[in-house]
């Protein structure tokens, strides 16, 4: 909801529990004024009468209450727009006008400022408690406009005392890990200079004082962009906080604009709770499940994927043996991996030609997909369209579509070169490749593979070669589109080398995502246990392979144990089902069944965090409605000592719940014994308890 004021110089953004309000002075200054817990319009009125501090010796007023601050004028914050024209360099904005309107169903506030033919507008969108920010520039009458930087926005934090500051780190087959250090004065920088998202840190930050799971304000910010990216939180000298972010790492240039263009940022969203941080990622679930992903509503399948079973070693025969055994199991969707097309018997060739292998698929994909068909499952593909081995009959046609810098030598990672999707030309190919291979064969579903960072990112011959940064990710973003206005009936998931490529950008295209490569089920609870921090379990794919787990750790761990752990999200499988014996496969089976019971509480209902994985016991726990569903895993045990009981969350305190599985009716504030083994066993164990409420 948007209130504005009579003086149409106050705006108050309202939703459930929160509020949000800026305020334009008469000098035209932009001034952030409260967010946090719902006010009235009459209580942001008389925030905006509060003047500003007074002068100070080498300070600025402005610094860190300024709404947007730009470059230029008496500012010394970090600037989130940086504009250079012919004649100088920054900004000196003039207020036109606002206005609003609906937007996508929901209350949009634009704030219009123009610098000498440069047009800037600023857009503010409340859904839910998420805040939506991001800045339009319109190069009108100049010559030429470089953006040398242009963020998507700066929040600015209220005054507190002993700020925390929360991120997700990482690197592969390690992504999403939590961790939490206190604030200090100057500035804390995260982002990727890598082209994608980056393993190394997800777009998101959280910021508290005292906050708990379940209690606390929390401030959280997480960046819409699948490209390079920064987010820089900054206290000030006066303690002030402010977190400012956007595309690109760097000030070096994003886009130059001639006149008649423009550019829009990716959304940069903020959300406010006092739920502690619980509360901050369900806000988040709610806003991703109704806003961002795709037909959210649905449920994700069980899938089974080769890649593991089989690498680049693949047939039709082999492919189909594998879903037989994975339909009776109860798997839902069949996925071959790489190695189905081009030349491509390993990774030195084959990227860049998207036709089936002959002598593999002698007939192309459609028998066999006719046949995964007819088995009852749908049918998916692997494939990595922005890069091409320089062993592939699309590099010896166009070397000049891959990313380079003349006269150095092109980087080759994992045997392989970047297309350069800036260019039309290589969007086109790409688009009639996969729109063919769509086409040609009843394909349910793509997983999307982006498996090396940007390394030698030149244009020979562009004029401005720095645009490749952000319209290679504008390219994939179109291309995606493309793709699914044409084949509606097309699942896309996101994968980088696993969780490369997770944002709220390449979600609100893809209906699913990879989470990591590491798929021990020890390690992925910490990794599931960060992205949850964001992330809702209705994306986060999660897959059941072999042990010992001979990809990463060679750790052995009971079929229960990786089964409870990848049912905490979308479930997969990604062993070789061949080698599994009859015993398995009936177990298998089992846990399938028991996973399409709760899938719907699991993917569609609220999370609470219960215990971290943080050693001895972990747990979560999903409601909708009056179902509750709790994943719970030991993970170490000393002295024979009994696994801690659970104190479950979200629940009507008056009413009843029974347990299907300990037979038990708990009512009010429910304190769970569960039925983890106890003693010195060594092994890990997991368990899954349902609860509904009975009156």
């Amino acid at each position: 909801m948007l209130d504005i004021a009579e003086d149409g110089r106050t705006w108050l953004l309202t939703g459930p529990t929160s509020s949000y309000v800026l305020h334009l002075t008469g000098a035209d200054e932009l001034l952030h004024l409260h967010w946090g817990p719902r006010i009235a319009l009459a209580d942001a009125e008389a925030l905006a009468r509060d003047p500003l501090p007074g002068y100070w010796p080498f300070e600025s007023p402005l610094d860190g209450r300024e709404e947007y601050p730009v470059e230029g004028g008496p500012r010394f914050v970090r600037p989130a727009l940086s504009v250079r024209t012919e004649e100088r360099r920054g900004t000196e904005w003039r207020f036109v006008s606002y206005d609003s309107g609906r937007e996508g169903g929901d209350d949009e506030l634009r704030l219009r400022f123009d610098d000498d033919g440069i047009a800037i507008t600023l857009h503010h969108r409340m859904r839910g408690d998420v805040v939506e920010r991001r800045v339009s520039v319109d190069n009108g009458t100049r010559a030429r406009v470089e953006l040398l930087r242009a963020d998507a926005a700066t929040w600015t934090l209220p005054d507190r005392e002993g700020w925390r500051l929360s991120q997700l780190h990482g690197r592969w087959a390690a992504e999403s890990r939590l961790t939490t250090a206190p604030l200090t004065y100057g500035e804390k920088v995260i982002g990727s200079r890598r082209g994608h998202t980056g393993h190394q840190h997800l777009p998101w930050v959280a910021l508290d004082t005292d906050a708990t799971e379940e209690r606390g304000e929390v401030y959280a910010c997480a960046l819409g962009w699948s490209g390079s990216w920064r987010i820089a939180v900054a206290q000030l000298p006066d303690a002030r906080v402010q977190i400012t972010g956007g595309a690109g790492h760097d000030d070096s240039g994003l886009l130059l604009l001639q006149p008649g263009e423009s550019y829009t940022t990716p959304v940069f969203a903020g959300l406010w709770s006092d739920g502690g941080f619980g509360g901050a990622s369900r806000a988040w679930h709610a806003y991703q499940r109704a806003y961002v992903v795709p037909d959210a509503e649905r449920d994700r399948p069980v899938l089974f994927n080769s890649w593991e079973a089989t690498n680049f070693d693949i047939s039709e025969e082999q492919q189909l043996a594998l879903a037989r055994r994975a339909a009776a199991m109860g798997v839902e969707l069949f996925v071959v991996d790489d190695g189905w097309f081009g030349a491509r018997t390993s990774d030195r060739a084959g990227l860049g030609d998207w036709t089936p292998n002959p002598d593999r698929f002698p007939e192309g994909l459609k028998p066999l997909a006719d046949q995964v068909h007819g088995l009852g499952m749908r049918f998916g593909i692997w494939v990595e369209p922005e890069m091409v081995n320089p062993d592939s009959d699309l590099y010896r046609a166009h070397p000049d579509w891959v990313q380079y810098q003349p006269g150095r030598r092109r980087t080759e990672l994992r045997n392989q070169l970047v297309l350069n999707l800036a260019r039309e030309d290589v969007r086109e190919y790409l688009w009639d490749q996969l729109d063919t291979l769509l086409s040609g064969a009843p394909v349910d579903y793509v997983k999307w593979d982006f498996n090396r960072c940007f390394t030698d990112a030149g244009w020979p011959g562009e004029p401005y070669p720095q645009r490749l940064w952000v319209d290679h990710v504008r390219g994939l973003y179109a291309l995606l589109d493309r793709l699914r206005a044409a084949h509606p009936g097309v699942a896309f998931e996101s994968c980088s080398g696993g969780g490369g490529r997770i944002d709220l950008g390449v979600l609100s295209r893809t209906d699913q995502v990879w989470t990591s490569d590491n798929t021990d089920p020890l390690d992925r609870l910490d990794i599931q246990h960060g992205f949850s921090q964001l992330h809702p379990a209705r994306v986060m794919a999660a897959w059941v392979t072999d042990s010992p787990n001979t990809q990463l750790n060679g750790r052995v761990s009971s079929l229960r144990f990786r089964f409870v752990s990848a049912m905490a999200g979308v479930l997969g499988v990604g062993g070789d089902l061949t080698e599994w014996s009859e015993e398995d496969l009936a177990e298998a089976r089992r846990w399938v069944d028991l996973y399409k019971e709760i899938r719907p509480v699991v993917q569609h209902g609220e999370l609470y965090r219960l215990r971290p994985p943080a050693g001895g016991l972990s747990a979560v726990q999903y409601v909708r409605g009056a179902q509750v569903v709790v994943l719970a895993w030991l993970q170490a045990q000393r002295y024979g000592e009994p696994a801690p009981a659970l104190r479950l969350r979200g629940l009507d305190p008056a009413a009843s719940y029974a347990c299907r599985e300990t037979g038990q009716v708990h009512r009010g504030a429910v304190l769970l014994h569960h039925g983890l083994r106890t003693g010195l066993t060594g092994d890990l164990d997991a368990t899954v308890l349902r609860l509904q409420r009975v009156r």
